[in-house]
């Protein structure tokens, strides 16, 4: 599964992004003080013209667990993809990318602004190879992301990547 980032911040609000809340305008403030008291005063010092830059979208939405993009502050968060449609590791990944192309497309954007990638690998060991090869053409070269792969147990036994 993949889960890729794209960044475009105002600098002036570039010191909140580090906080891994989501966070409403209107109860902003009294968030951060119960959340973290002292540090509340940072938020405080956020002018009404910087609070405009704070916003929070969500996109497809119809599964009960979670949306599958976040868009905050210009910041566009995509959940894990999975395929099962394939039966080889190179297909799935294909697939996979074809939907991350489509999410992107639908927040706005596209793997031209990625900033970092995550990759799971049911077995890293027989199959990086082959993902590397569907990701690498599928990848823009003038704009690659940071990225990190590792092996892991999936949800279910036919998903691969």
């Amino acid at each position: 599964s993949y889960q890729q980032n794209e960044l475009a911040i105002n600098p002036s609000v570039a010191p909140f992004l580090n906080c891994s809340i989501e966070i409403k305008r209107k109860h902003q403030a009294t968030m951060f003080r119960t959340l973290f008291g002292k540090a509340s005063s940072r938020l405080a010092a956020v002018t009404q013209q910087q609070q405009r830059y704070l916003s929070l979208k969500r996109l497809g939405t119809t599964d009960p667990r979670m949306s599958q993009t976040v868009i905050f502050n210009n910041t566009v968060y995509i959940s894990g993809q999975v395929d099962t449609t394939a039966e080889d590791v190179t297909g799935q990944t294909k697939n996979v990318l074809s939907k991350v192309d489509a999410l992107l497309e639908e927040a706005g954007t596209t793997k031209s602004n990625l900033i970092s990638a995550s990759i799971w690998l049911k077995d890293i060991n027989a199959d990086f190879s082959k993902m590397n090869s569907a990701w690498e053409e599928w990848l823009d070269p003038q704009n690659k992301p940071v990225r990190a792969t590792v092996q892991a147990d999936m949800a279910s036994p036919a998903i691969l990547v």
